[in-house]
């Protein structure tokens, strides 16, 4: 028998988060339901949800300050903001602020499942993997730590930490831009792209103390990360 898996539900519209609630406890979810962004915090606290499904749009606390918070406290749980908001600012600070995966309204319940399942997968491969050593860097990734010989640690965001796995995976190769968009973002669309870019100047920025380190774009194609 499969585990059930606990997920925080934070919609304000009452028919949505019902139909969203009821679509889930048939794929063998457990939700727990809640109506502002005050509420969900104080869920999130008490039930100890496995993922997090968060309207941007909220009364009395938003999606974005609530993922904030939480991420204060849990830099892995895995974080999916729905949202009728389809600027690209809006979805960079969605995934800048910890964020994994963004979904725009109207949106069909299977692209939903599809993403939790696929945010639940990476999550389980960062719980099993073990420090991988680059250049001068020792890279944590079940804690999304980055530490440079003995200096203090470095925290990535849960995204920066796939994307720099997956770059380490294929190391000195091509990691090609729309197969880790689909893997990482779920799509590989203009938006998507564009914060992807965000996240890769992040990295770079993270890693420069070590010179050999570079990750290189292959215009058109991908990145290439090599040592």
């Amino acid at each position: 028998m499969s585990k059930i898996i606990k997920i925080l539900l934070a919609e304000d519209e009452p028919a949505l988060g019902q139909i969203i609630k009821e679509s889930l406890e048939t794929r063998n979810f457990e939700v727990v339901l809640c109506e502002n962004g005050e509420i969900a915090l104080k869920k999130y606290t008490s039930e100890t949800p496995e993922l997090l499904v968060l309207d941007v749009m909220m009364p009395k606390k938003d999606g974005f300050t609530l993922a904030k918070e939480i991420r204060e406290i849990d830099s892995n749980i895995p974080i999916i903001f729905l949202t009728a908001k389809s600027q690209t600012a809006d979805v960079v600070e969605g995934f800048t602020i910890g964020g994994n995966d963004y979904l725009k309204k109207p949106f069909s319940m299977e692209e939903l499942i599809v993403r939790i399942h696929n945010l639940l997968n990476r999550s389980q491969i960062q719980k099993t993997t073990e420090s991988i050593s680059i250049g001068d860097f020792i890279f944590d990734f079940p804690k999304q730590l980055l530490t440079y010989k003995d200096e203090a640690n470095v925290q990535l965001t849960h995204r920066e930490a796939h994307l720099l796995f997956h770059l380490i995976k294929n190391k000195n190769s091509l990691l090609e831009r729309s197969l880790i968009l689909n893997k990482l973002w779920g799509t590989d669309d203009f938006f998507s792209a564009r914060s992807m870019d965000v996240f890769i100047t992040k990295l770079r920025k993270k890693l420069k103390k070590d010179e050999r380190i570079q990750i290189l774009n292959v215009r058109g194609f991908g990145y290439k990360l090599t040592v």
